[in-house]
């Protein structure tokens, strides 16, 4: 079998951000079913579930995906931070996935989500998850991976939270530091904002040839 027509037997597994619903990778999901793959995506919400239960899902979620033997996961900001827990999580001697692609998620402590933890309306509509990332114990807790991984971090910050970042290099939510982990293979900036990364072309651009690249390994 050629390296492009392993890549177009891979499935892709989306999960979205917190706030947000699978629609929001519908324009990412479309150029890599253009390329050949299959798609599907994972739903949650943070208002009415806690961290551990979404992470049991997800868990599940995946066994039953491995089983295609040839699969790759994508995760926007808490996604991320889900697919590490629920990958990390797996029974034993299920298929690992070949890549994982990890888009603007934080593996460190979120300092938005640490200023913002007292605040009512975000204790409501991002519950425990919201909590979870800014706790520096909970999320070293959430481990690090050893597939491949890719992280794919946006550049374009925004003026509402420059008081946040400063001068760091940042995609208004998360920084390019809390992104950033001594055991992710690859990192790529992209000129885009936090919100747009998973309907991002270039986003997308990124996850085919990588793909692709590493089909015949």
């Amino acid at each position: 079998m050629t390296a492009s027509r392993q890549a177009q037997n891979m499935v892709v597994l989306f999960v979205h951000g917190m706030g947000r619903t699978p629609i929001s990778g519908l324009a990412m999901l479309h150029l890599l079913r253009r390329a050949g793959m299959q798609t599907s995506s994972f739903c949650y919400s943070t208002a009415f579930d806690d961290f551990r239960s979404i992470q049991e899902r997800l868990v599940a979620r995946i066994t039953s995906l491995a089983a295609s033997e040839n699969y790759i996961v994508v995760g926007h900001s808490l996604g991320g931070v889900l697919l590490r827990a629920a990958l990390n999580s797996l029974p034993a001697n299920t298929n690992r996935p070949r890549h994982i692609f990890l888009l603007g998620s934080p593996i460190h402590p979120s300092r938005l989500a640490q200023r913002l933890k007292h605040n009512i309306l975000f204790r409501a509509l991002a519950g425990d998850c919201g909590q979870l990332l800014s706790s520096s114990e909970r999320m070293d807790q959430v481990g690090a991976l050893n597939e491949p991984t890719t992280s794919i971090v946006g550049v374009r910050g925004v003026v509402i939270t420059k008081m946040f970042f400063g001068d760091a290099p940042n995609d208004g939510v998360v920084s390019v530091a809390e992104a950033s982990a001594t055991w992710i293979s690859d990192q790529r900036q992209v000129s885009t904002v936090h919100m747009l990364l998973p309907s991002s072309r270039r986003v997308a651009e990124i996850i085919c040839k990588t793909v692709f690249e590493n089909s015949d390994k």
